[in-house]
């Protein structure tokens, strides 16, 4: 598969966003976050891959329409400077998948909360907007994978520590992290486990300000922060301040994926997960992950629906 256009970096543009609490002079000099995008990679139409498609009742012909979240989650999905293009990591993966099926694509913004009905009810044809599988999810939708969901450990960028792989390597650590998330119930059975086996207990600690969490960290008050690998990522790109030392799956201890999500039994996901797996195979996939600092969440392969997250209770 051929490139058209190069991937982006460093293009100028101010921006209107928060660009997750950093300010918007440094984000614009790592990331392009014009409504332009010049240089968002392109790729050219698969033939095989359109011929996979050619039953399928698009909601318009000619058109692959996704359903996206707009609020504010750079470098997965946000608006540009102009504040109405949406941009981000989700954006390019659907514009390569839409060119790769010889499409135009068409954004439809949708509120968390209203992207499974907006799908059942044939308002887009596919949603790509960081959704994990789950075997609840899976009940009611088709999936194709293309991304790990991935937390991650971030350290001052001068800190000693270099590696976070396990419970045993964050005993007796001062680890900010976010109440009430998946990433606090995985960083307290760490701690119950080490403390069981007669390590030194962790000091939990929440803040609710990013330029808080932050200070903590360069000050010496914290030494790890435990939190959505995408987002923190992002941040590091920007300023430079902090390094990544560790991820953890965001369904640990079961490995949890983000996919590309279509109505049950529309015969779209197997077409994507090939396309998917084009990319990968062609170097594009990479490209746009590297793009927006994501490259530690790269899958091997995409699949369809593959084992996802259990029911609460299971």
């Amino acid at each position: 598969m051929a490139f058209t256009n190069r991937a982006r970096l460093l293009v100028a543009g101010a921006i209107a966003i928060g660009a997750i609490g950093f300010g918007s002079a440094q984000a614009q000099q790592k990331f392009d976050l014009s409504p332009e995008q010049p240089n968002r990679l392109r790729v050219e139409k698969n033939e095989k891959r359109i011929a996979e498609i050619k039953d399928f009742k698009f909601v318009e012909s000619g058109v692959f329409t996704v359903g996206i979240s707009t609020s504010g989650n750079l470098p997965l999905h946000d608006y540009a400077s102009d504040s109405k293009t949406v941009i981000g990591y989700d954006v390019d993966l659907a514009q390569a998948i839409a060119d790769s099926l010889g499409l135009k694509l068409n954004l439809v913004s949708v509120a968390w909360a209203d992207w499974p009905l907006g799908l059942t009810s044939g308002k887009f044809d596919a949603v790509i907007s960081n959704v994990t599988v789950t075997e609840e999810r899976k009940e009611k939708f088709d999936f194709s994978t293309y991304r790990k969901d991935e937390l991650g450990f971030y350290v001052s960028a001068d800190n000693p520590i270099t590696s976070i792989k396990e419970p045993k390597d964050i005993a007796g650590l001062k680890v900010i992290t976010d109440a009430g998330t998946n990433q606090e119930k995985i960083l307290l059975e760490w701690d119950r486990e080490n403390v069981a086996a007669g390590l030194k207990p962790i000091e939990v600690q929440y803040y609710d300000d990013d330029a808080v969490k932050d200070l903590a960290v360069q000050s010496g008050r914290a030494d790890a922060v435990f939190s959505v690998n995408a987002t923190q990522a992002y941040a590091a790109g920007i300023n430079g301040k902090t390094k990544l030392v560790g991820t953890v799956s965001g369904g640990w201890p079961i490995t949890a994926e983000i996919a590309v999500t279509t109505r049950k039994g529309s015969g779209l996901a197997a077409p994507v997960t090939n396309v998917v797996n084009d990319l990968i195979a062609s170097g594009a996939y990479k490209k746009i992950l590297d793009t927006w600092n994501l490259g530690p969440e790269a899958i091997d392969k995409a699949q369809t629906n593959p084992p996802g997250l259990p029911k609460s209770g299971s």
